[in-house]
């Protein structure tokens, strides 16, 4: 077995700094509460601009399939940068977990390929219709590994109804794929959100910038994309990766909350002095540039281990999740808190950021979700008592 490799390449330096850039222009924080206060699902010339201009839609996708033939460490990079800027973008939901989804069907076939050439280019939107809590399952779990139970049923004339709740992206997708159960058994299906027996809801959310939504199907014409044998294990594989990736949006998120807050704290003066210049102050920021550091490696690991398809996979993204959720967390809390007066207010985006950390600690599963998997995974027993 390969060692880690935590350390980022030339090329994903370069990526890391065209995303920032782009972001830089066109993703202020200004313009980001002006987008959360507008009730749009997401920025739709960013995303173009992102997914489509520059390919990082496809960064998952293989070349043969119209993709960039990129990894999960390329993504994770990606999603570094939109953490650090809260974009309102369909990145996890469309370019990770819907693609992650079509990429354990079969390829082969002309109706998947033609999907996934279509997200891999930004000029499809689309969503995975799973509740954004759900967890991945352990390896080796009863049925389908990772598949969450199916709320939706298929009909013989390949119809599907039902309702799936607290969907991220659904609002602005332009299909939605839906884990579905009926005679011919468990199964993923592709509809397009424009039928009109296709209703997508929004619902109201904490984080504005990545909005959930019910979507409820009436007999809505699907294509079977996958049947019970590889739907489970597709749906099960994006979810694993969702999370794994998630990880490094987290870090995004802590690493912008600490530079602000050192910034500001350098700034702003109390009683003759910067008040980071004050003690108690300093403990508290380098104890979170502590928990960022291992954060970091925790980020990493897990996309270096997705890259390279790792036996230790599911261990590295548990490890990740249970910690860097609650470090972006942690960072965003005190983001808010020594800021003072003004990081209490609208107008400051600390908000977004402890928003966005709030989300994502309950998306794709909460750190004691993680730790339990965790805990399973390395035969390690619950305590008693």
């Amino acid at each position: 077995m390969s060692t880690p490799d935590l350390l980022c390449t030339e090329a994903e330096d370069d990526l890391r700094a065209a995303v920032r850039s782009l972001l830089t222009d066109h993703c202020p924080p200004a313009a980001v509460l002006s987008r959360a206060e507008s009730g749009r699902a997401y920025d739709g010339a960013l995303w173009r601009a992102l997914g489509a201009d520059m390919g990082a839609a496809g960064l998952l996708v293989p070349d043969k399939l119209g993709g960039q033939g990129g990894t999960a460490r390329e993504a994770a990079v990606v999603l570094e940068e939109l953490g650090r800027a809260v974009a309102p973008v369909p990145y996890l939901t469309s370019a990770v977990l819907a693609a992650g989804a079509l990429l354990g069907c079969d390829t082969g076939q002309d109706a998947v390929a033609r999907l996934l050439g279509a997200l891999a280019e930004g000029r499809t939107v689309g969503a995975l219709a799973v509740p954004l809590s759900t967890a991945p399952g352990a390896p080796g779990a009863p049925g389908a590994p990772g598949a969450p139970a199916a709320t939706v049923r298929a009909d013989g004339d390949g119809a599907l109804s039902g309702q799936v709740s607290g969907v991220a992206g659904a609002a602005g997708a332009d299909v939605l794929l839906v884990p579905a159960a009926g005679a011919d058994g468990y199964g993923l299906y592709a509809v397009e959100t424009a039928e009109t027996s296709v209703s997508v809801e929004p619902l109201t959310s904490l984080d504005l910038t990545r909005p959930l939504a019910a979507v409820t199907l009436t007999g809505a014409p699907a294509r079977r994309l996958a049947g019970d044998d590889r739907a489970g294990a597709a749906i099960g594989r994006a979810l694993l990766t969702g999370a794994g990736l998630l990880a490094s949006e987290q870090l995004g998120v802590a690493e912008w909350c600490l530079t602000e807050t050192v910034r500001h704290t350098k700034e702003r003066h109390q009683f003759g002095r910067p008040v980071g210049s004050f003690q108690a102050l300093k403990h508290r920021m380098a104890t979170l540039w502590l928990e960022l550091v291992q954060a970091r490696a925790t980020a990493r690991y897990a996309a270096d281990a997705l890259a390279t398809d790792s036996p230790d996979t599911p261990v590295a993204v548990a490890v990740a999740q249970a910690h860097c959720a609650q470090v972006a967390v942690h960072a965003a809390e005190e983001c808010v808190q020594l800021h003072g007066g003004i990081g209490m207010t609208w107008e400051h985006p600390a908000h977004l950021y402890l928003k966005r950390a709030k989300s994502d600690e309950i998306a794709l599963g909460t750190p004691g979700r993680h730790r339990q998997t965790l805990a399973g995974l390395v035969d390690l027993a619950a305590p008693t008592g």
